[in-house]
């Protein structure tokens, strides 16, 4: 029997408040910070049903286990951050803290789950922040879409602790445990989105240079959906903000493999480009799947916006 605990959400943007749903559903109090936040990620933390409260430290204190998932630039920012909540929480614990009115309130040190896309590296790298503290972290990884959108996604972890994270009582997700080994789940998430992040940006690119071209119709005619539905690549767009970080992350994962890492620094570009563009500047939740590929090269072709929040 599953054992319900408050966890800690430290991301509620539209992947994190998904999973927060999630664990939700599974009877867990789930519980956030907004504290610098933008107000679409406070609604989507309201939609999910998401608990509240001012600071992360007030989120370390009350959680026997703390998800990150943040943008793949932000990882190492919030293990810092999380570190930083612990310290002052452990000073507020002997009262000579600003903050002597934190107390740790969880039945344990929590336990920190990284769910970033992120290089094997990277994630070690947060892991060795944590651990300096005495919190045990694991390592973790997303693939599929938030599952408020469609459930499914499957959560890949991997660590010591990976398999108790694995039996929390997720709802419309799939946890995998991976191996014992920090950096093998971030690995699976590196792998498998340098072929789906890589074939849209392959089908961004061959849509915007066919429109530009005059031939959009004949080329889409001839590609049809296989690499990606007009829909999809305007998804893509308007998370282009966080592919750029996450396709040098995946060429630092290639490059530790002994491979150039050349190719996803190329797509980096990509997605830097697309994020200037008007088709960035939307949200996934506000993309109608209407959208034609018409559309999509045109607001591709709009560099005068700039991309909004997370």
């Amino acid at each position: 029997m599953t054992t319900l605990r408050t966890v800690g959400l430290v991301g509620a943007g539209h992947m994190g408040a998904g999973v927060g749903w999630a664990l939700r559903e599974g009877g867990h109090d789930v519980v956030t910070s907004l504290h610098g936040r933008s107000a679409r990620t406070a609604r989507l933390a309201a939609d999910a049903g998401l608990r509240v409260v001012p600071r992360l430290a007030d989120v370390v204190a009350a959680s026997s286990v703390i998800l990150v998932v943040t943008p793949p630039s932000a990882a190492l920012t919030a293990a810092a951050d999380i570190a930083a909540a612990v310290a002052t929480l452990d000073e507020s614990t002997h009262r000579t803290s600003e903050h002597a009115d934190l107390t740790w309130r969880g039945p344990t040190r929590p336990v920190v789950v990284d769910l970033n896309a992120i290089a094997p590296a990277t994630a070690r790298a947060a892991g060795e922040v944590i651990e300096v503290l005495g919190l045990d972290f694991v390592d973790g990884s997303i693939s599929g879409p938030p599952p408020t959108v469609r459930p499914g996604a499957r959560i890949y972890l991997s660590g010591p602790l990976a398999a108790e994270i694995a039996d929390l009582g997720w709802k419309h997700v799939s946890p995998v445990v991976v191996s014992d080994q920090i950096g093998a789940a971030s690995a699976v998430k590196m792998s498998t989105a340098s072929v789906y992040k890589g074939l849209m940006g392959l089908m961004t690119q061959a849509m915007r240079s066919a429109s530009h071209h005059g031939v959009l119709d004949v080329v889409m005619s001839d590609l049809g959906t296989e690499l990606g539905s007009p829909y999809e690549v305007g998804l893509a767009a308007t998370k282009a903000h966080r592919y750029v970080a996450e396709m040098h992350e995946i060429a630092k994962t290639q490059e530790g493999a002994g491979l150039t890492p050349s190719l996803f620094e190329a797509f980096a570009e990509i997605w830097a480009d697309v994020m200037h563009t008007s088709l960035a500047r939307g949200t996934p939740e506000s993309l109608g799947r209407e959208i034609t590929a018409e559309d999509v090269a045109r607001l591709l072709g709009d560099h005068d916006a700039r991309s909004g929040d997370s």
